[in-house]
């Protein structure tokens, strides 16, 4: 399972519609030009871009007259944002701000919800309720929350439907028994996207302005060459460090990894394919190696993993991944960090062959499989490294 973020704009005209409501919301994407108005006076003004504590980082203007709009643009601009939302200000008490949630979880769908939302929900931990929704009673729900039965189960209903991992809505107001979503925060299943209708790739948004150079590096790489590449950063500091071939296949293993509790060990996600060159396998090796050797956790292990290619040359991909961990061997030796490799595919004898001689030689081999050891069974080597 892939988790990615779709913008707030196209999450709440997701949301809006399912519940009946009308929405009012500008999206504005690169340069485009700006758009009328209408007869509302104050809007809301922000970053539509992943970016999460945006309000705390100034990310979010308030109460923008219409004269000012254009020059909150340009400063969002300035930071590096691209993707920025414009709507129309709702007048509200902030004690009046409520937050519920829907979250894809391994036992089932669950839902918390709170009376005190807003953006220090954080600091209200304990008013916040949870439980797994299928499991709840919908009538105490009904009372909790303000939502009505059918808003509930219509938003129940299009979780499974819409391939959804998150919903957030934080907060939201109810004014006259009408509901308000003020702040959305949705996250789909990116795998399945030819599923679905309400949702695409363009909808899909990365914080662009806090990317890492690694990323940015790979971004590049990724525009330059007819192959695949993709890196994201999950946590800087994590311990389990993927450096992964084919989309199927990695989204495969880092749900295992999930799925073993090493979730919040999980350092990066992404994945290259279309038969990349050597030096293009070098260079995107190297940006994995970089974050990993710049992370303070205490253990580090690097998996090199993938299903069983088709026309992926095993053999190249893997002289360029050799290249890169002889470049940094020194300092992967110092931190004591093993790799760990499974793989398939043409060539896949040789390849193989070449980077266990590689790995043994720099003392940092911690396994190396064919296809005859299963995705899980390899993970699980990973994770067993990480208790000895």
């Amino acid at each position: 399972m892939a988790r990615r973020k779709i913008s707030e704009y196209r999450a709440k005209e997701i949301i809006n519609t399912l519940l009946g409501i009308d929405y009012v919301g500008w999206p504005i994407v690169s340069s485009d030009s700006l758009p009328k108005y209408g007869k509302y006076t104050k809007f809301v003004v922000k970053v539509d871009q992943a970016v999460k504590q945006r309000f705390k980082k100034g990310l979010v203007f308030l109460e923008v007259a219409k004269k000012d709009i254009s020059e909150k643009i340009d400063f969002l601009r300035k930071q590096g944002y691209s993707s920025i939302l414009i709507e129309p200000y709702v007048t509200h008490d902030g004690s009046d701000e409520r937050y519920f949630s829907f979250r894809r979880e391994r036992h089932g769908v669950s839902f918390s919800y709170s009376m005190n939302g807003g953006v220090d929900i954080e600091a209200n931990k304990d008013s916040i309720q949870s439980g797994l929704f299928d499991e709840l009673d919908i009538l105490d729900l009904v009372e909790q929350t303000g939502l009505t039965v059918d808003q509930l189960k219509t938003l129940r209903r299009a979780f499974d439907e819409l391939h959804l991992t998150l919903l957030e809505v934080n907060p939201y107001v109810l004014h006259d028994g009408k509901l308000i979503i003020l702040d959305v925060a949705m996250e789909v299943d990116a795998t399945a996207e030819l599923l679905v209708n309400d949702w695409n790739e363009s909808d899909m948004r990365s914080p662009a302005a806090e990317l890492t150079q690694e990323e940015k590096a790979v971004q590049k790489l990724n525009k330059e060459s007819p192959a695949s590449f993709s890196l994201e950063v999950i946590h800087p500091d994590g311990s389990i460090f993927l450096l992964l071939s084919g989309g199927g296949a990695s989204v495969v293993i880092a749900d295992e990894i999930h799925t073993l509790g090493y979730g919040k060990e999980l350092a990066n996600y992404g994945e290259y394919s279309g038969n990349p060159t050597e030096d293009e396998a070098y260079t995107y090796t190297d940006q994995v190696l970089q974050l990993l050797l710049r992370s303070k956790a205490k253990q580090k292990v690097l998996l090199v993993g993938g299903a069983v290619a088709n026309f992926t040359d095993i053999a190249t991909t893997f002289r360029g991944v050799i290249g890169a961990l002889e470049k940094n061997k020194t300092k992967i030796a110092r931190q004591e960090i093993k790799v760990y490799v499974r793989r398939g595919g043409p060539r896949q004898e040789l390849g193989l062959k070449q980077i266990e001689k590689t790995l043994r030689e720099l003392d940092i081999l911690g396994g190396v499989y064919d296809p005859k050891t299963s995705i899980p069974e390899a993970v699980k080597h990973v994770t067993k490294a990480l208790k000895k």
